[in-house]
Order: C-alpha cells, then sequence, then structure tokens
C-alpha cells in the first residue's frame, strides 16, 4: 500500500507574511495577538528588518515558489512605518531576483499612514492593500484606538478615500469581536456604502494568563476568555444576518471570504481559506531577524523553524517540524469533529481556536456551535449554488431561486 502524505507545501504555493517592522505600530488595538509577545517597545520603528535580511527572503522566497507566481504579503504591526524608500528597495530586489516569475504585492495596513505619495506608489505597483477595519465608526473605535487612546477610525476612512482617488485596489479585513457581533448587518451596509468588494471576518478569540493577564499561548490550558474575544453562537448569527442578505442581492457583486470558501466546501473544490482546509503549515510568519514561524498566529519559540540566515525557506518549510505542524489539523481533531456533518466544510477550523478541552481531554474548536449554526442555515442555499457551478451555469442564480422561494 502507497504511503501517502497529508501535507506537502510543494503542493501550493510557499506563503511566507513577512513582518518587516515586526509589532511597531502607531495604534493599540486592545485584541493585537502581538502585544504580549515581544519584550521590545511596541513603537521601536529602530527594530526593522535589515537590508541584508530583506534581500536574502526576497531571494529565498521567489527561490520557493514551485510555479510562476510569487505572492509577497507585507505584515506587521504597521509595515507603512517602514516609509516608501523601504519598498521602493524591495521592489528592486525582486526584479533582481526574479526569475522571470510573475510577482505581485499585498500589504495589509491599519490604514492611518496612508497619503498621496503612498496611494501613488501603490497604484504604480499594483499593490493590493489591505485595510483593517472592524465597521462603522462605533464599531471601529471600540477597540482600535490611538496611542492616546482615540479613535482611528476617522484616519481610516480617510486613508480609503485616498486609495479610491488613485484607483488602488484594496479589500477589508474585519476582526469580529464580542462588540460588533451586536451589528451585523449595519457592519455589512456599511462597507457596502464605503464601495469594499472583498471582505474578510476575522473571529477574534483571545485567552488571558490568569496569573500575569497577558495573552496565553496557543496551546495552553490555562487563562479566560479575553473580554473582546466573540461569543461562539453570536459569531455565527452574525455570519447568518449577513448571509441572508448578500443571497438576496449581492452575489458575484460582493465577496466575502467565508462564503466563498464554504461554497467550495459545498461543490467539492479545494478551499482557498487554510482555517477551512484539511491540514495547513504552507503558510509561514518572518520576523524582522529573519527567525521563520510555523504560522502568524503562532508565533511562539516553539513554532520556530529555523532562521534564513542559517537554513532556507525551502529547508524550513519542508522541515518534519512543519510537516508536523500542518498535519496536526487534521489528526488532532475531536471524535466530535470527525462525526460531524460539516466534517469537510471546517475541519475543525483555525488550531489556534481549539482551546476547549472535551470530556476526554482532547482539543476542540470553541467557535463549533457558531459553526454549525452558520453551516446548517447556509445549506441549502450553497447546494443550489454548488449545482448551478457543476453545471456551468453562475451561482448569482442563487438570487432569483431566493427571492422565488
Amino acid at each position: 500500500m502507497q504511503k501517502t502524505i497529508g501535507f506537502n507545501p510543494l503542493k501550493y504555493p510557499v506563503y511566507v507574511m513577512a513582518k518587516p517592522i515586526g509589532p511597531a505600530c502607531n495604534l493599540r488595538c486592545d485584541y493585537c495577538y502581538y502585544l504580549d509577545k515581544k519584550s521590545m517597545s511596541f513603537n521601536n520603528t529602530a527594530n526593522r528588518m535589515s537590508d541584508v535580511t530583506l534581500e536574502l527572503f526576497i531571494d529565498q522566497y521567489i527561490n520557493a515558489q514551485p510555479g510562476k507566481q510569487v505572492l509577497f504579503t507585507w505584515h506587521g504591526g504597521e509595515p507603512l512605518l517602514l516609509g516608501i524608500d523601504y519598498y521602493r528597495k524591495a521592489i528592486r530586489l525582486q526584479k533582481i531576483y526574479g526569475r522571470n516569475r510573475q510577482i505581485e504585492n499585498v500589504l495589509q495596513t491599519n490604514g492611518t499612514l496612508l497619503t498621496e505619495e503612498w496611494c501613488r506608489f501603490f497604484k504604480e505597483n499594483n499593490f493590493l492593500v489591505g485595510i483593517s477595519l472592524d465597521g462603522p465608526e462605533h464599531c471601529h473605535d471600540v477597540y482600535r484606538r490611538t496611542i492616546r487612546g482615540e479613535g482611528s477610525f476617522q484616519q481610516v476612512l480617510k486613508g480609503i478615500r485616498l486609495l479610491q482617488k488613485y484607483q488602488v485596489e484594496f479589500n477589508i479585513l474585519s476582526v469580529v469581536n464580542s462588540y460588533n457581533v451586536q451589528y451585523p448587518l449595519e457592519v455589512y451596509h456599511f462597507f457596502k456604502q464605503i464601495g469594499a468588494k472583498y471582505i474578510q471576518f476575522s473571529p477574534v478569540v483571545e485567552r488571558l494568563n490568569v496569573e500575569s493577564g497577558l495573552l496565553a499561548s496557543a496551546e495552553s490550558v490555562d487563562g479566560k476568555l479575553a473580554p473582546w474575544s466573540v461569543g461562539a453562537l453570536e459569531y455565527g448569527r452574525f455570519l447568518t444576518s449577513i448571509f441572508d442578505e448578500w443571497v438576496r442581492n449581492d452575489v458575484g457583486e460582493t465577496f466575502v471570504i467565508t462564503f466563498d470558501a464554504t461554497l467550495s466546501g459545498f461543490a467539492g473544490a479545494a478551499v482557498g481559506v487554510c482555517v477551512y482546509a484539511e491540514t495547513c503549515g504552507h503558510a509561514a510568519a518572518l520576523d524582522v531577524n529573519g527567525d521563520l514561524y510555523s504560522c502568524d498566529h503562532f508565533v511562539f519559540p516553539e513554532y520556530r523553524q529555523g532562521n534564513i540566515h542559517q537554513q532556507t525557506i525551502t529547508e524550513m518549510m519542508l522541515s518534519p517540524a512543519q510537516f508536523k505542524f500542518g498535519n496536526d489539523k487534521r489528526d488532532k481533531l475531536s471524535t466530535t469533529c470527525r462525526q460531524c456533518r460539516f466534517l469537510k466544510l471546517c475541519y475543525g477550523e483555525c488550531p489556534k481556536n481549539r482551546i476547549v478541552r472535551l470530556v476526554d481531554g482532547v482539543a476542540h474548536n470553541y467557535l463549533c456551535q457558531g459553526l454549525k449554526h452558520y453551516f446548517n442555515h447556509v445549506e441549502p442555499y450553497m447546494n443550489f449554488m454548488a449545482g448551478e457551478l457543476n453545471d456551468n451555469r453562475s451561482p448569482a442564480n442563487v438570487m432569483e431561486w431566493t427571492r422565488g422561494e
């Protein structure tokens, strides 16, 4: 019998989220998972990725890709703190080491530092910009504040208008938390109102260590939910409320990542979102000093795979430890997950949220109740859309079907 391997990075593009500014940021978001993981000053911009490390990363990262396309993702902290010249240098290095690859760049920002100069640069170099925005002002400003404790919403909105002025493609990353989860339609309508076409909703589930009050590590069994963490069932209801609006009016016009991933699952296609895939581990994170971690949500010492100054990205992504990390998503599923009829839509969601201990001691996903509520609610609509796709028709036909129903 031939032995199969569940996770092989070379089946997919290798993704490394670069953090060239580390945790340095001009905001103090309550739920930031970077806050308690570094001893450096949170806004110490002097601790940046050196030119030597940057060049080594770009060379290795391009060389690690199995295909023609190379996607660079610049993250933080707040990556704009590095200044435009840093990214001009990155673009030059990408051209030097490009090896005839098709290179694209994505940058995730809180949007408060965007200027006309930045937007011109992004347009000229075809950057996709991700904007962190949690909804209208009363939703966004609850947890996303400046160093002085002031709301950041107006600055973000000004940045979005500049991106639109220069026709820079952007999408929205919205953290679903204990406050904005109460306003699903208001949040969704707001995003449509400002012209957002691509929206990712990311539920925040964080725990605080009982003794220290700091964020608990991914596999810690000790800790209490942070006050900003979203409720499991509330999250499911948040998604279904937005889905009901989307499925009647916006299919094919507004793209919600969760809905796209669910449709892929119902259609039997590969899911493009790691949290809903059977295994993970092909998306790592690179710190300022060249340390490579298994995942952006597991930037803890036990998940450090090595350093690009001693090993190549390819070597680390193909290491036994990284294989194990990727396969653990599947291999450590609870019995409850394995017996769930929605298993192939979810696969236990993200391992970082498996913080509930079942009777047998196995870790189970905290969001399970909400995800089941969501999957159960959308099932008939997803089945219809999957049928349309399989018959080479547009899934947008579901809107007419839903109205008729």
